[in-house]
């Protein structure tokens, strides 16, 4: 067999939420991001390509959830889930240990953007900090949103901010 040997596209991240409602108004209004499906309950059955998948995936040891699908502006998927037995509170934040760290989001208002996100019950958890000062406008923050899912904003994209050599002197 032929090893293929190309770069694969990002579709889409999944989140767990407190509140399913509140999450989709919080990343529509703020984010901007796209209401693809709206909030609807997934129940436990084995009768569907849906429901076999969910087992599946989390096992026997649930009845429901809540799920949304979102999109960004080029079409990445935002998939929220919210489970009525699932723990409530913010996750601990500690990117020290295996797994997902954070994702980033592209604005070049960041000033903008992490306002709003602090208005509507987010924080900043640093200050907007530029890649090159007095030479390039890449800026870059950590912010967390109202459920305490840390994630981060950039002004550029990814590839201009890191192409020109963003931690050589």
């Amino acid at each position: 067999m032929t090893e293929i040997k190309y770069p694969k596209s990002f579709s889409h991240i999944g989140i767990t939420v407190p509140e399913i409602h509140k999450a989709v108004k919080f990343y529509q209004e703020i984010m901007g991001w796209y209401v693809i499906m709206k909030p609807s309950t997934v129940k436990k059955e084995n009768d569907t390509a849906i429901g076999q998948m969910c087992i599946d995936v989390f096992g026997e040891n649930w009845e429901e959830f809540d799920i949304a699908h979102m999109s960004t502006s080029e079409g990445i998927g935002i998939e929220l889930f919210s489970f009525p037995h699932g723990k409530k509170e913010t996750p601990e934040f500690n990117p020290f240990n295996t797994g997902l760290f954070h994702f980033c989001v592209q604005d070049p208002d960041i000033e903008n953007l992490t306002k709003r996100i602090v208005e509507a019950g987010g924080k900043q958890r640093m200050p907007i900090r530029e890649y090159y000062p007095n030479e390039k406008p890449y800026k870059m923050v950590y912010v967390e949103d109202p459920f305490g899912i840390v994630f981060e904003i950039y002004t550029h994209s990814y590839e201009l901010t890191y192409s020109s050599g963003a931690y050589q002197k």
